[in-house]
């Protein structure tokens, strides 16, 4: 009989399939101290959660038993992983559940923008029966452009297309044939900011996606247009919005989430008559609630009878032999993945990993989940990714996968290189660990290079002539940006080349846009690495 502990409150129907189960017995007891679970987490072989109670080392180790936390929801960030992972416990959540909820609440606020909804209720609530003022628009024609088309993005795609709208759709994930299957046309941001009547946003908040519409894009928008937020405050620019919107550009704003919750009492959204607010509410619905109480037991159920299970969050333990040989080159693979996807444009469709030298003779599955999470975590966001779920969101989203080992590694006992295959371009890089120095990027693309993998990078392509160092140096020089380091990739002289700066803080787009301008500079990219 396998003993589960529920210590928050957690809806009855979702965990109802644990408490009917013949081999399954439930405790529910809410409140507890730590110091009150660890005197009882030693009988339970299950522990469910909501974000109350915080899953300590403590806790962990005193779980002699514990096989797995379920927590009913998405953030685990009151569950401590490391320890989790330590003690052989897995940790799973539930990122399903508010799927629909989330999607139907962007309907509302849409449709609520669309109608001046919540100001005509408090004009007329107030004693004014006023038609004239709240003349909206129609949604049937026109174009709706999604940001971001995972599984909320797509919901509200499905539903924007029964009421007739023309869907333009952004995702650094989705291939031609998945948009064709769900009736939506590719675009990229610019395409949408300049050609959308309505823009919803459905990404995570990452350093590429913070203030990805600013003023720079409400600049170039239609006017007239109509923006939703219900993903993450932080995305849109809430200040440049309210420049815009009191500019005519913009017609209305519908925003659920702001970049710091809750908002100051003098934030400009609150009080504005073209702006609608609510206080996060994309997943407060009893229906969602349940779902991630279900999947969560469900989950709970499969562990425990040692069945295959989903939406595990942390490591499964690794042999202690296998993960001191490993262990060092979980850094490199993760850096590997993260700086392959941020020097490559357009959508994902093939990953090629070559392990060579000493790695081709272990289990080198672990790295290769390091290095996925590097290449989804870019565009997904670092909470949404770790090291169970990368390959299952690969597989979501039909990136294929190829492993390949070779006992020969030219001039290094072992070379990892990481291939990226898109619609646009095929790109690589490689790296190896070295002694008293740690992870290095010794190759990009066919260019050979050394290069640290961390802090704030600038690639850049050009031609190998003279004066190209000297005109990159005074411009950033000019823009106050610092080089603290350089080094120059070629392979023939006055041919292609590349070089990689390290410098002191982040750079500015406008910056990186006047490099491109540069003659004889191709591109440049900012790549950061923790």
């Amino acid at each position: 009989m396998f003993k589960v502990l529920v210590s928050d409150p957690i809806s009855d129907m979702g965990i109802q399939q644990l408490v009917d189960a013949s081999d399954v017995s439930v405790d529910k007891k809410t409140g507890l101290s730590e110091e009150e679970i660890i005197a009882i987490i030693g009988d339970y072989d299950a522990m469910l959660v909501r974000s109350q109670t915080r899953v300590t080392a403590n806790i962990m180790k005193a779980g002699k038993k514990l096989k797995v936390v379920g927590r009913a929801g998405v953030g685990v960030d009151n569950i401590d992983l490391e320890a989790a992972t330590q003690n052989g416990i897995i940790v799973i959540n539930a990122p399903d559940g508010n799927t629909i909820t989330t999607c139907e609440h962007t309907f509302a606020m849409m449709m609520a923008l669309a109608r001046h909804i919540p100001q005509a209720y408090k004009k007329t609530v107030s004693g004014t029966w006023d038609r004239k003022s709240f003349l909206g628009v129609e949604l049937r024609n026109k174009t709706l452009g999604v940001l971001g088309m995972g599984r909320i993005g797509s919901e509200v795609a499905k539903r924007a297309k029964a009421f007739g709208m023309n869907i333009l759709g952004y995702d650094p994930f989705m291939t031609e044939e998945r948009a064709e299957k769900l009736g939506v046309k590719l675009g990229s941001v610019d395409d949408i900011v300049r050609n959308a009547d309505f823009i919803t946003v459905h990404t995570p908040l990452t350093p590429e996606t913070r203030h990805m519409i600013g003023k720079p894009q409400f600049e170039v928008m239609k006017r007239g247009m109509r923006i939703v937020n219900c993903a993450r405050g932080g995305i849109i620019d809430e200040l440049a919005l309210v420049e815009a919107i009191d500019e005519g550009i913009v017609a209305g704003a519908a925003f659920d989430v702001f970049e710091k919750e809750p908002p100051a009492a003098d934030h400009p959204f609150l009080g504005h008559p073209s702006i609608i607010v609510t206080p996060h509410l994309g997943a407060s619905t009893v229906e969602a609630q349940e779902n991630v109480a279900i999947d969560v037991s469900e989950q709970v159920l499969h562990i425990l009878r040692n069945e295959p299970f989903m939406n595990a969050v942390n490591m499964p333990p690794i042999p202690a032999n296998l993960q001191s040989k490993l262990q060092p080159y979980f850094e490199l693979g993760e850096k590997l993945g993260s700086f392959i996807a941020q020097s490559s444009e357009g959508a994902v469709q093939e990953i090629t990993v070559q392990y060579a030298g000493e790695l081709a003779e272990v289990d080198t599955q672990p790295i290769t989940r390091y290095i996925m999470r590097g290449v989804l975590s870019h565009h997904l966001g670092s909470e949404q990714v770790n090291i169970v779920n990368s390959m299952h969101l690969a597989k979501q989203r039909d990136i294929n996968i190829i492993v390949q080992k070779s006992h020969k590694s030219k001039d290094f006992t072992n070379l990892v290189t990481v291939s990226l295959r898109t619609k646009k371009e095929e790109r690589s890089v490689a790296g190896t660990l070295l002694t008293g120095y740690g992870p290095r990027v010794v190759q990009i693309d066919k260019y050979p290079v050394d290069v640290t993998p961390e802090g704030n990078l600038i690639l850049i392509a050009h031609n190998d002539k003279p004066g190209i160092i000297g005109s990159v140096g005074t411009l950033l020089g000019n823009n106050n940006v610092n080089i603290a380091t350089m080094q120059v990739g070629r392979q023939l002289e006055g041919g292609s080349a590349i070089m990689v700066l390290r410098v002191d803080k982040g750079t500015p787009k406008e910056v990186l846009l006047q490099l491109t301008d540069m003659s004889g500079l191709n591109t440049a990219k900012e790549i950061i690495l923790p």
